[in-house]
């Protein structure tokens, strides 16, 4: 059970990858400047799965995929939230909107 990465062949600005997740393989074609996260993304999963592993060893390994599915779902959507900059964009609109009404009235 582990995850490893090789590439297979280049095609243009596109790679046909080998991808193995808990001893399956998956081919993936990906763009050249997405190799790193996706090399990021299997060792990742490859610490998850044998963290979950060592402390729940009798576990099926669908079962250990599916809490690391879980986990780094949740993960990514904390990072969302973090990165949701609409609050801080609509409060600069209403400062703007009223340092441009108190500068009109100043000008007057």
């Amino acid at each position: 059970m582990h995850c490893t990465i090789k590439r297979i062949e280049a095609m243009d600005d596109k790679f046909l990858i080998h991808v193995e997740i808990a001893g399956k393989s998956y081919g993936l074609r990906i763009n050249r400047d997405e190799e790193q996260v996706v090399r990021e993304a299997v060792r990742q999963i490859r610490i998850k799965m044998d963290q979950y592993r060592k402390k729940y060893s009798e576990v099926d390994v669908k079962d250990l995929l599916a809490m690391v599915t879980f986990q780094l779902s949740v993960e990514n959507l904390k990072l969302e939230d973090k990165n949701d900059t609409s609050p801080f964009t609509e409060k600069i609109r209403e400062l703007t909107g009223e340092l441009e009404g108190y500068l009109m009235d100043k000008s007057l």
